[in-house]
């Protein structure tokens, strides 16, 4: 007899490929913050190093 109907095994890879997609796009969002934040520790160590040596002439 067969259903008409999804069954649950239908509907499984569906939900993986929605989850593969989460996770990417929160990937993408870690590495947009991640870059963010080493460009602002770029700048504040720049700004370090020349406050260190205007200190020392």
């Amino acid at each position: 007899m067969e259903s008409s109907g999804m069954t649950m095994f239908d509907i499984w890879p569906m939900l993986i490929i929605i989850v593969y997609g989460l996770f990417i796009l929160l990937g993408l969002c870690a590495l947009y913050l991640l870059i963010k934040l080493m460009m602002r520790a770029i700048t504040a160590l720049e700004l370090y190093i020349d406050e260190k040596r205007n200190r020392r002439l």
